[in-house]
């Protein structure tokens, strides 16, 4: 490579790197026109920066060509090397739950765009298991018990932001109506866990439960999954205890308190 070309490669580095400092917990998505004011850069050179940064899946495009960082920041992010708190707390519990049932357990992170992401499992040793393949990337609440646990205890702006939005009709079981879903997470919240019978992934039934961090809201779920002739309807509601006592155990070592629970179901319920 020569010296002109070494030169180039680090100045389209840097600029790549400043587009990524842009995003943080306040200015989750921009717009390329918010992103080249940031950075300085002109607007082609924005744009041309972040589809090889979407390539990447550094960055990915969000509602009204707008952009968020992408699923390999949250893959990197929950790697061994660099390890967060609810996978570090959850990784005991998620596998003395596996062991016990010999299902496949599930860690899910509440996302600060309203989605959700796997970010760890404890895979059952069964021939036949759940194994979750989508690692990191982003899956919208509506699907599954664990995206309906955490949309559950949500803040009611939030969820009625998210049940707004067409639901697709991914399996046969998918619950595509707003209202019917609404019913649900009414019980879910009640009863403090969600199942689901293969709405999001065919062949496929879950329990989850959720976890709470120490300022009054849900940050992720524990989900326990198999296949749905191991996971009647009887028999998951005799494992529900279990996922909830294990999700608790990860609660409580976030330093959530049954009162800070209380405060969250309740600002969740409120305008129900």
């Amino acid at each position: 490579m020569t010296t002109d070309s070494a030169r180039s490669g680090v100045q389209a580095l840097d600029r790549a790197a400043a587009i990524l400092r842009c995003f943080g917990p306040g200015t989750s998505e921009l717009g390329i026109s918010e992103i080249a004011r940031a950075t300085g850069l002109a607007t082609s050179t924005t744009h041309r920066l972040l589809t090889a940064l979407q390539h990447n899946r550094l960055v990915r495009q969000t509602a009204h060509r707008r952009y968020a960082l992408g699923p390999l920041f949250v893959q990197l992010a929950h790697t061994a090397a660099a390890p967060t708190a609810l996978r570090d707390l959850a990784l005991g519990p998620m596998r003395e739950l596996r062991d016990r049932t010999d299902e496949t357990v599930g860690l899910h992170e509440l996302l600060p765009s309203g989605e959700r992401a796997v970010v760890e499992q404890a895979e059952s040793r069964q021939p036949l298991r759940r194994s979750y393949t989508e690692i990191g990337e982003p899956i919208p609440l509506p699907y599954g018990a664990p995206g309906k646990v955490l949309l559950a205890f949500v803040p009611h702006a939030l969820r009625e932001k998210v049940l707004a939005a067409p639901i697709e009709q991914v399996t046969k079981g998918t619950i595509t109506d707003p209202d019917v879903l609404r019913r649900q997470l009414d019980q879910i919240r009640e009863r403090g866990y969600a199942m689901s019978f293969a709405e999001r992934t065919p062949g496929i039934h879950t329990v989850a439960a959720p976890i709470f961090g120490p300022a009054d809201r849900v940050v992720g779920c524990l989900s326990l999954s198999g296949p749905e002739t191991r996971m009647p309807r009887r028999r998951m509601d005799g494992l529900a205890g279990q996922v909830t006592r294990s999700a608790w155990a990860v609660s409580e070592s976030l330093g959530a308190t049954p009162e800070s629970v209380a405060r969250c179901r309740a600002v969740a319920a409120a305008g129900s």
